[in-house]
């Protein structure tokens, strides 16, 4: 079944095939390549703009950027380090693509500044609910918004998360926030939801939670998961991070199965060349 996302300008029919949303971490220290597109010294935005721009080439349909660490156990950033971090690269990046520039934040400030200066999705870790004033910042400037869940903060969300039944916890919790957010001024065709793999879940929970994308597209709207080089992998398959490509790609196949509307990678040429060969196959006739 088919979902629209719509935001400012842009409309996007999703559901049959999808869509991905690249990962740009400009930060120290993300959990899988933190400090690859940073420099701390200078704030330098060309490392982070010049790996957007090669997330784009391969493929990406959305990029993702986002300057404070949400790995397990990360501390918050400051409001002024995480605007140096990431308005200059959203700017010199917004002037060099169309590809749509999404920003991974909580801050309602953080989010404004990058709406203003070209990004026009806003993909909060915490459903918007971290920062009184981030419905109203999207509602302002038409944003899109991926509303994800999260069990706690990144500081405390692995500390023993617990649940009588997560998918229906979790689809009920983002309902909820669905709701929230029309009568804040946010139709539902703006927002996407993530049920936050890896944020307050067991490897078990996550893999409950990857097997039931139907339950979760039941909500009427698209669903987002972020599932690349994390922690529940290396349960999995016992492979450190920089080893979970192959292991990603598994778990893309499966999601695109359950008719997952977007996945947000850090490995986009890999992630594309195994989803089209997937749908070539797919769309062959049987044999007799």
């Amino acid at each position: 079944m088919y979902r629209k996302w719509t935001f400012g300008k842009r409309s996007y029919q999703l559901g049959e095939f999808p869509l991905l949303m690249g990962i740009v971490n400009i930060t120290p220290d993300s959990f899988s390549d933190g400090g690859q597109f940073y420099d701390a010294q200078n704030h330098d935005p060309a490392p982070a703009v010049e790996q957007a721009l090669k997330l784009a080439d391969e493929g990406a349909d959305f990029l993702d950027l986002g300057a404070e660490s949400t790995r397990p156990g990360a501390e918050p950033v400051p409001l002024g380090e995480e605007l140096a971090r990431i308005v200059p690269v959203v700017e010199r990046l917004a002037s060099q693509t169309d590809v749509p520039i999404s920003i991974d934040t909580t801050k309602a400030e953080v989010a404004r500044e990058c709406l203003q200066a070209g990004a026009e999705i806003i993909n909060d870790i915490s459903g918007l609910t971290f920062s009184e004033n981030m419905p109203a910042v999207c509602q302002q400037f038409d944003a899109g918004i991926v509303c994800m869940h999260i069990k706690g903060t990144p500081k405390t969300m692995q500390q023993n998360p617990v649940y009588k039944d997560c998918v229906s916890e979790i689809s009920n919790w983002l309902n909820e926030r669905l709701e929230f957010l029309k009568q804040a001024g946010i139709p539902h065709e703006r927002v996407v939801v993530d049920p936050g793999i890896g944020f307050g879940k067991t490897a078990e929970h996550n893999l409950a939670l990857l097997s039931s994308i139907r339950e979760l597209r039941d909500l009427g709207r698209p669903v987002l998961i972020g599932h690349s080089r994390k922690r529940f992998l290396g349960s999995i398959l016992g492979r450190d991070h920089d080893e979970r490509l192959a292991g990603t790609i598994g778990v893309s196949i499966a999601l695109a199965e359950q008719g997952t509307d977007i996945l947000r990678v850090h490995d986009v040429a890999a992630i594309s060349d195994a989803l089209k060969s997937w749908r070539a196959i797919r769309k062959q006739p049987a044999t007799p």
